[in-house]
């Protein structure tokens, strides 16, 4: 079944030239399938470790006095695709909808001057919206990571919700039986361990399986002009990372499901309809998106978002990233460091309910004023002066920094091996370059958005010849 959209409103692997100039730099709570084992505290506290803090602040204050400047960002919400939703009152009004969508799929009516989520919109255009599936976090977006979300019961909204995430990740024949077309519409944050690209891919294997249309409603992400970080060994396939992309993959995902599908990384790829409704007057700056949905309860602003895919591989070790705090993804401690004049105690609260550390003491860094962007790419420094300062407590003597699920985040051993090995933040990004060149020819094939074209600087007037009383003036050196 082909639903007729507008040419001038969809997308169907329609391919857009990139300026190379808007990639700056090729050079993390992540939404996890899996709960994280959480580390006990280790109480230890070696005086003479003073030193080894030492390089982790010299680390710290390298990124915070870079300098680089701030690009401003722009709200998400009014580049949306679902400010194009009208469109779909040309289609057939039999069709039955599947709306995949959460809390964060808010639209901005400049108009009204409000925001609305697609739902609501949806009901607004009567279109026949049967069921909403969900992602991790659920629906309203307030179940902590790797939380076992059941179908939910929303207040007003009154469509039955069916929950996408857990043992029942991929909508089945019986989800999609009464369903004639599917739609998708999460708020993303463009880091491969953000599990919604995920959730992204079984939809769409689903579709194509049980030749049900999709349609992307795609959305700006802060990360949609940024490609750094090791590329996934698909060895190392998992929720948190299904497919050979960088950790920052620089995409829409409108884009990525573009890739999916023409890659053929999904059973049936061929045979999806797959059609996007592309970003309203968008040109891949980093966005900001309203703080009365964040995309997740531990995203819950901008820089924090910014912070999240350098800070996301601390999960896989004995450091809190601030989950059950105030500031999640901006603040970063352990109870063996030693004193660093910042402390903070993690403790059970709406986005965290079994905090790592919980109850105990962390000292660390408040990051809340670290310059952090998004088109700064990947901040190693922070893992490599951590980890440095674990080591050189006496590693034979010491857990492992590294739990399994460091594989699973870098998307293989390579990340912790040169870690281990000693090598420089410099070496271990001149690694990932010959991967990410690689990738970024396949992602070229499918980018939907130019870059901002940068400003045209005012044109000089031209020079006119000085009056007589002016040439009086110059003679007399006025």
């Amino acid at each position: 079944m082909t639903v007729k959209i507008p040419a001038a409103m969809t997308v169907e692997a329609k391919i857009l030239d990139t300026d190379a100039l808007g990639l700056r730099r090729p050079h993390c709570q992540p939404s996890h399938i899996e709960k994280n084992c959480h580390l006990e505290p280790m109480q230890r506290k070696d005086t003479w470790l003073v030193g080894a803090f030492g390089i982790v602040f010299f680390f710290f204050s390298s990124i915070s006095t870079r300098g680089q400047a701030y690009s401003p960002y722009i709200p998400g919400a009014e580049h949306t695709g679902a400010l194009q939703l009208e469109v779909l009152k040309e289609a057939p009004d039999t069709l039955r909808y599947a709306l995949v969508a959460h809390a964060a799929s808010l639209n901005y009516d400049s108009k009204k001057k409000r925001l609305y989520n697609t739902v609501e919109r949806a009901r607004k255009l009567h279109l026949n919206v049967v069921k909403i599936f969900s992602p991790e976090h659920g629906f309203t977006g307030s179940f902590s990571a790797g939380e076992h979300v059941e179908d939910e019961e929303v207040d007003g909204v009154k469509i039955p919700m069916v929950s996408l995430y857990g043992s029942h990740k991929k909508p089945t024949a019986e989800d999609l039986a009464d369903v004639d077309v599917v739609l998708f519409d999460l708020q993303d944050v463009g880091v491969r361990f953000y599990t919604y690209i995920s959730t992204l891919a079984y939809v769409m294997e689903a579709c194509a399986e049980y030749q049900k249309p999709l349609i992307v409603l795609d959305r700006p992400n802060p990360f949609a002009n940024v490609v750094d970080g090791p590329v996934l060994d698909t060895a190392y396939t998992s929720f948190v990372g299904m497919h050979p992309v960088p950790v920052l993959y620089g995409m829409t995902m409108g884009e990525y499901a573009q890739m999916v599908k023409g890659e053929g990384w999904i059973t049936n790829a061929d045979s999806l309809e797959l059609q996007v409704i592309p970003c309203v007057d968008y040109h891949r700056e980093p966005v900001a998106f309203p703080e009365e949905a964040p995309p997740s309860p531990n995203l819950p602003n901008a820089h924090a978002i910014a912070l999240y895919p350098s800070l996301c591989f601390f999960e896989a070790c004995p450091v809190s990233v601030g989950r059950g705090t105030v500031a999640p993804f901006e603040w970063l401690g352990a109870p063996w460091l030693d004193s660093t004049g910042f402390s903070f105690v993690p403790m059970p609260n709406a986005g965290a309910n079994s905090p790592k550390f919980q109850g105990d003491t962390c000292h660390g860094w408040d990051l809340r004023t670290a310059p952090i962007h998004p088109e700064q790419g990947l901040q190693l420094n922070y893992l490599h002066g951590v980890y440095h300062a674990y080591a050189n407590r006496g590693l034979d003597s010491l857990p492992s920094f590294f739990s399994s699920f460091m594989d699973k985040l870098a998307g293989g051993t390579s990340l912790e091996d040169a870690l281990v090995a000693g090598q420089t933040v410099q070496e271990i990004q001149a690694s990932w370059q010959p991967d990410l060149e690689a990738f970024r020819q396949i992602r070229s094939r499918y980018l939907l958005y130019h870059t901002k074209p940068l400003p045209v600087p005012a044109t000089a007037p031209p020079s006119v010849a000085p009056g007589k009383k002016a040439k009086k003036a110059i003679k007399k050196g006025a």
